[in-house]
């Protein structure tokens, strides 16, 4: 399976100014494959460490920073004999161990010959613990779901994936029957490498829904991890409620949807918490769609999306017929499937910060918004053939656009201002 994360991996093996790698991540997400894989491709030798359930190499990065104790105790432990430039150090499951966050600054600082990456699933969640964290001496990598492109190679449609990266779309849509087949297979079975696999070995799409629900188990399961317990039931309501939310025509968030009477001071310790499990996704609401968009970013208004439109689908219980039957893709669920596989999109494969634009009073509101060069350029994302462009052209004729996307599985056409852009082709945003 290709991650496209592993070029980063290679350029950061490679950097003049390369310091510890911290991988940043949801459960499931590939986190361990990736580095071990990186390991095998670009090192002579891996030495792999979980700290799960190990509390030998724990007390090893307790004791103090000295790394070359830390070095004989990693050879001890993994039988590997560590040296600078052809071995690389794997710190898996850090958030068991929070110690080794602070000797990750040791080797930035005494030991750069030395390379080092490191994971944590629940890493987020520590650092909001007060856990100490080595501003500036780490480098960051964040690994989400595979995106559309990687689903494609994961699959064997290793050509569908690169006639993608050109932008030609004369070609691209010549072959909108195939991206638009796969795209609804991605839709059911999301970007999940464990589910991916199964997909791709046995084509069973009942038996990937169980496999996602497994998942899901394992994400409830981590609920009861690092929360006190008067929270465990508050989150598990938040997570339950997500398709609810999503399914409704105005997508903010709201907490009368968990439970009559609800406020935000009552779960906003819940949503924080699954955020930084990386379990969800926030996208903010912005009042103006001015520059800057973070300027303008209203920090109690926002949407809530699961991190994968796979386990959304299975939270919801949507069977594969409803999915890929049909010509109009996403029909179920007023397009909400559309939006959460957009959006994650947006996040897994360009570089943008999605935002979306309402206010309290408007009369519209625009799916997402996004920040190009001096341009703020609203999306509205369309779940079948039957597009309008009512809110595009509004929002164009109130704030003077530029430039404005619509998402939807019609090929790619430019309509003055509003360029179609098709659904499997949102990397190219």
């Amino acid at each position: 399976m290709k991650r496209y994360a592993m070029d980063r991996l290679m350029q950061w093996k490679n950097s003049k100014d390369r310091r510890p790698l911290l991988i940043m991540g949801a459960r499931q997400v590939g986190k361990t494959w990736l580095m071990r894989e990186f390991g095998h491709l670009a090192y002579q030798k891996t030495a792999y460490v979980s700290f799960f359930r190990n509390p030998r190499m724990k007390e090893v990065f307790e004791q103090d920073c000295d790394i070359s104790r830390i070095i004989a105790g990693l050879n001890i432990e993994t039988g590997i004999e560590i040296t600078p430039g052809d071995t690389l150090i794997i710190l898996d499951e850090i958030q068991e161990a929070p110690a080794v966050l602070e000797v990750l600054k040791y080797f930035c600082e005494n030991a750069p010959e030395y390379h080092v990456c490191a994971a944590g699933s629940l890493l987020g969640v520590s650092l909001h613990e007060g856990v100490s964290f080595p501003v500036g001496k780490v480098a960051m990598l964040k690994l989400y779901p595979l995106h559309f492109r990687e689903y494609l190679e994961a699959l064997g449609e290793v050509q569908l994936a690169q006639l993608l990266e050109t932008g030609d779309y004369s070609i691209i849509d010549s072959f909108a029957d195939k991206y638009l087949y796969w795209l609804k297979n991605y839709i059911y079975t999301g970007g999940l490498p464990a589910v991916v696999n199964f997909f791709r070995d046995h084509k069973d799409y009942a038996a990937v829904r169980r496999v996602q629900k497994e998942i899901i188990q394992q994400y409830q399961g981590d609920f009861g991890k690092h929360i006190r317990a008067g929270e465990l039931r508050r989150i598990s309501m938040v997570w339950e409620s997500i398709p609810i939310q999503l399914a409704k025509d105005n997508k903010k968030f709201f907490f009368g949807q968990i439970k009559k009477g609800a406020r935000s001071a009552e779960f906003e310790t819940a949503i924080q918490w699954l955020a930084d499990a990386g379990l969800v996704y926030k996208v903010h609401r912005v009042n103006e769609p001015e520059m800057p968009l973070s300027a303008y970013k209203d920090f109690s208004a926002y949407k809530l999306f699961a991190l994968d439109v796979g386990i959304l689908g299975a939270l919801s219980d949507l069977d594969a017929r409803s999915i890929l039957d049909g010509n109009d893709i996403f029909r179920e669920f007023r397009g909400a499937l559309a939006e959460q596989y957009a959006l994650q999109e947006m996040i897994a494969a360009t570089d943008y910060t999605p935002y979306y634009y309402g206010t309290a009073s408007a009369s519209f509101e625009q799916d997402f918004i996004i920040q190009k060069g001096k341009l703020t350029i609203p999306i509205e994302v369309k779940s079948g053939t039957d597009v309008r462009f009512q809110g595009l052209r509004a929002f164009i004729a109130k704030f003077r656009s530029e430039a404005a996307v619509r998402l939807s599985p019609l090929p790619y056409r430019k309509q003055e201002t509003i360029i179609n852009l098709p659904l499997y082709a949102v990397c190219n945003l």
